[in-house]
């Protein structure tokens, strides 16, 4: 007889065999197996066995972890790509209520010249960083040229008029002339009339007649010169009225070209470059200072193009300066521009330059003219307001 015991657990297949003849005698004992039985079956597995499971179950066990991490994975990825690094690690940040941008204070600024002028400098009052007011001579050149032609264009005037008088008196002759000759034209066609009825009676020769007639006729032609002198002495006062008209406008040039010989400070502003020395010979175009106007200044800053959406024209902005600590200077946006723009190469890092910006203008009240151009500068850009 062939018995066989079947272990499947783990893999391990365990056969157990014990013959057993039907014609040797059996001895039983009170178990009611037979002794030779009783040694050949197993008590228990033996401690094989169980490590031959674990090693079939950890391949198991590993797999079902990476799943698990995979699927872990994958869930963060997508968090991690539908918010910001920071939000993701450590929650939405609270918002703030200002954007700060730092930049350098600027100012219009006017290159100062002469106009129309060539002559040397003789007086320069001012220097850098002296403040001037609106109307202030900052420098002048040798006028004494201009000076002179100014007096013979004066001169030239005065003749003009004079020549005005002259035409105005000659006008009033031929006008007497004219009134002279009319009354002696009428009177020499009395007389032609007279010899007309006289000869009709023979009372006078027909010779006598002739002779008033031609007398008649030379009175007329002689009142037709005369009034013929008196459109030209009146053309002549027109044309000296014009020669005047000339004079006039050339000692108002006279007058504006010496004006231009002084330098005047066309604001109120602090003197930022001086270009020019005594004794230089200044032309026009030739720079002899660069005026600040201190009354206008403005912060030149730059927001990225997150913020750019925050803040509006006009918006309030407190601007801090290291050269006066502790003291704040109001201002507002003034200008957003439209276009996004790299930031400018005076940034250092790279990645900093290949960053899209936008410029804005924040202009800055500035009274007592304490902020200067070129001064750095930073400004906190109230965004309260906006975002309620």
């Amino acid at each position: 007889m062939s018995i066989e015991a079947h272990d499947r657990q783990d893999g391990v297949t365990e056969v157990i065999s014990q013959q057993t003849a039907s014609s040797s005698p059996v001895s039983t004992e009170p178990g009611g197996l037979a002794p030779a039985m009783r040694r050949e079956m197993p008590r228990t597995a033996p401690p094989e066995s169980k490590d031959a499971s674990d090693a079939v179950l950890q391949p198991r066990r590993q797999r079902l972890l990476i799943a698990s991490a995979m699927v872990v994975a994958i869930g963060a990825v997508a968090i991690w790509y539908r918010q910001p690094i920071g939000e993701a690690f450590f929650g939405r940040p609270a918002v703030a209520d200002t954007v700060l941008v730092s930049g350098n204070i600027e100012a219009h600024e006017s290159t100062l010249s002469f106009a129309q002028i060539q002559a040397p400098i003789v007086e320069l009052p001012f220097n850098e960083g002296q403040t001037v007011r609106s109307g202030d001579i900052v420098a002048r050149v040798d006028d004494r040229f201009y000076r002179q032609q100014a007096d013979i264009d004066r001169s030239a005037l005065k003749a003009a008029i004079a020549q005005v008088s002259v035409g105005q008196s000659n006008l009033n002759a031929a006008q007497h002339i004219v009134a002279s000759d009319e009354f002696d034209l009428a009177g020499k066609q009395r007389e032609y009339a007279r010899a007309e009825q006289l000869v009709k009676s023979d009372a006078v020769s027909q010779q006598a007649r002739d002779l008033a007639l031609t007398a008649k006729q030379q009175a007329s032609a002689l009142l037709a010169r005369d009034q013929s002198l008196v459109d030209v002495a009146a053309a002549n006062i027109r044309l000296a009225n014009e020669n005047v008209r000339t004079a006039q406008a050339r000692v108002e040039l006279d007058e504006t070209t010496l004006a231009y010989t002084m330098l005047r400070a066309p604001f109120t502003g602090v003197i930022a470059v001086r270009e020019a020395e005594l004794g230089q010979l200044a032309a026009p175009g030739v720079a002899i200072f660069t005026l600040a106007d201190l009354d206008h200044i403005w912060l030149r800053a730059y927001l990225n193009e997150p913020d750019v959406g925050k803040v509006r024209l006009g918006t309030p902005v407190d601007v801090t300066t290291d050269t006066y600590p502790g003291r704040t200077y109001s201002g507002r946006i003034s200008f957003i521009s439209p276009k996004a723009e790299f930031t400018p190469k005076t940034v250092e890092t790279h990645a900093e330059r290949v960053t899209l910006v936008y410029r804005v203008r924040i202009d800055i009240d500035n009274p007592n003219h304490v902020l200067l151009p070129g001064m750095p500068a930073d400004a906190a850009i109230s965004i309260k307001a906006e975002r309620q």
